[in-house]
């Protein structure tokens, strides 16, 4: 319970840095609230007056009452135009939080490490990035609107009644404490249940983010029965959790009334008995009358905003856990920029792991010369992607290092390490856009002319031709409306427009047919040409004029050479060979 507080204590303090940006804006609400409350307090001493000016038959004060009834005409008037713009600033308040938070969570996402990524479903992090912090500004606006009024409500109510009688507003303030108690109680069960709910909630959209997401393999391994089963469960949790916090938060409202009633009570009795003893005018009975409903009115909105509160603190606690992930760590003050790279890589006494207890590479030492070809085989699992996702520095080494032109990449600057390499990659990436904005994604001011050079080299001219719209055609994320090979001809051409010193090629021709693999081959054949490159590759059909190839296993090189050497030492890589080859 101890650390819920503090947490609690946390992120609404945060919040509050947040909300104090606009600190000028929170001050003119704060006006305006006192504003309104001030002159909807002030309607019941108009409206008893009036009372006292209506004394029976024939002993009507019309004059005094036509006073009376502009008077409250111009404290309605006032108190409407109050309210309107309260109402407008706490919305430009609550909505720039909003944008203020997302921004920052958002920015913070492009700087986390990848390894963040690869450890959390994608669904969660969209769920903190968009649906908590929707549920997040609800439950601020609700704040700003009805606390700040409530309270203040609460304070010149009991103002007002100290001048009217002090007796009856004893007897008010002794009941108001029984009301507090009430909904501070119940406050604290529903935070927690509200924590719950949203965590479960990311589950939920993690889900069927997922299954969206790979529809066709549900479908086509017939996992819809699987899928609907773990949908409820979590969605049969989500229930349980949202049925008791909103059980929880329900019962405030009820339970504040029932101590309001007895509130308003206790000044009825009070009050008619004074009345009666002739220490009120009937006018100030009213008045209290009035004053004891406005008084406990604000706890009925207090106990649903504080309701609303709990969920919102729940949801914002979640995005500031995204918002407190470590960073990918600062670049050197010293970086270098590289510059007309060669393309010499070298890996020194290279270790990694992704987990400390799990070691992967252990001791990797490899030297690349410029322009080399290097294939990169072995099983699944046996570090190749991961070799990749070093050399590119999405990932640091836990021991030795890795320089790239006599530069440790460690004391050089990211942008410019990886604007040095091409990728492609067995999975294919591309945005929402035009193909011509897929293609030049990587060179943004290139020139037509240079993106159809590009396509042209890649073999894919032919099939952007037959779109609609050829090169301005649309395509939807991912390419959904692309076949594989034509996504992975498209990526192709991405690098071939840039062509950087070092190329990285992932299993790159891995959905293109047979005869457009042998043209493509001779394109990278072309654009290797005097490039460092790395070919991750299974089938070794396309990696027999690599000037090196490298046999991985367990995370260590056994074996290395040339194409007709590692066969003929009849080792590890031989074997390979013959199961993909045999006679």
């Amino acid at each position: 319970m101890k650390t819920s507080l503090k947490q609690h204590g946390s992120t609404l303090s945060r919040i509050l840095n947040y909300i104090g940006v606009y600190r000028w804006l929170v001050l003119l609400s704060l006006f305006l609230a006192a504003v309104t409350v001030a002159t909807t307090l002030y309607a019941p001493i108009l409206v008893g007056k009036g009372v006292d000016l209506i004394l029976g038959p024939g002993q009507v004060d019309f004059a005094g009452l036509a006073v009376i009834l502009k008077q409250i005409a111009a404290v309605i008037f006032v108190t409407a135009l109050a309210q309107w713009l309260m109402n407008h600033i706490n919305n430009r308040i609550t909505y720039h939080v909003v944008k203020d938070i997302r921004t920052r969570a958002f920015n913070h996402l492009e700087v986390l490490p990848l390894g963040y990524m690869d450890s959390h479903q994608y669904g969660d992090v969209i769920s903190r990035v968009i649906a908590d912090i929707d549920q997040f500004s609800e439950g601020l606006l609700m704040g700003f609107t009805q606390l700040f009024t409530g309270v203040l409500t609460i304070v010149g109510t009991l103002g007002f009644m100290l001048v009217v009688n002090p007796m009856i507003t004893a007897v008010v303030v002794l009941v108001t404490p029984l009301s507090l108690f009430v909904a501070s109680y119940i406050a604290k069960k529903t935070f927690s249940m509200f924590q719950l709910q949203s965590k479960t909630r990311g589950e939920l959209t993690s889900l069927i983010d997922e299954m969206i997401g790979n529809q066709k393999v549900v479908q086509a391994f017939g996992y819809e029965k699987e899928a609907q089963k773990r949908f409820e469960e979590i969605n049969e949790r989500l229930r349980s959790y949202s049925q008791r916090a909103i059980f929880f938060s329900s019962i405030t409202n009820p339970s504040t009334r029932f101590v309001n009633s007895m509130v308003y009570a206790s000044v009825g009795i009070t009050g008619a008995y004074a009345a009666i003893r002739g220490l009120l005018s009937v006018g100030q009975l009213s008045i209290f009358l009035s004053y004891a409903n406005q008084y406990t009115k604000p706890f009925n909105e207090i106990s649903g905003v504080v309701t609303e509160l709990q969920n919102a603190l729940a949801c914002a606690a979640r995005v500031f856990e995204l918002i407190d992930e470590p960073p990918i760590p600062a670049e050197d003050e010293n970086a270098v920029v590289l510059k007309e790279v060669e393309g010499r890589v070298e890996l020194k006494d290279v270790s990694f792991a992704y987990h400390p207890q799990s070691p992967l590479i252990e001791h990797l030492n490899l030297e690349v010369r410029p322009g080399q070809r290097i294939a990169i085989v072995g099983p699944t699992g046996c570090g190749k992607t991961t070799l990749i996702n070093l050399l590119m520095r999405f990932y640091d080494v836990n021991g030795g290092e890795i320089r790239v032109s006599g530069h440790d990449i460690r004391r050089v600057t990211r942008r410019s390490l990886r604007a040095n390499y091409g990728m492609v990659l067995q999975e294919t990436w591309l945005k929402s856009g035009t193909i011509r904005e897929n293609i030049s994604y990587g060179k943004p001011d290139a020139s037509l002319e240079d993106v159809i050079q590009a396509a042209k080299a890649a073999h894919a001219h032919s099939f952007i031709k037959r779109m609609p719209q050829g090169y301005d055609t649309a395509i939807t994320e991912d390419g959904g409306n692309l076949s594989q090979g034509q996504k992975q001809l498209l990526c192709i051409a991405r690098v071939m427009l840039c062509l950087p010193p070092m190329l990285i090629l992932d299993e790159a021709t891995s959905s293109i047919d047979t005869r457009t693999e042998i043209r493509i081959q001779k394109a990278f054949a072309a654009m290797m040409e005097g490039r460092t490159s790395f070919i991750v590759a299974h089938r070794l059909s396309t990696i027999r004029e690599a000037d090196m190839i490298l046999v991985m296993k367990d995370g260590h090189i056994i074996e290395q050479g040339t194409h007709n050497g590692l066969l003929e030492q009849n080792g590890f890589y031989a074997g390979l060979y013959r199961s993909q080859f045999a006679q």
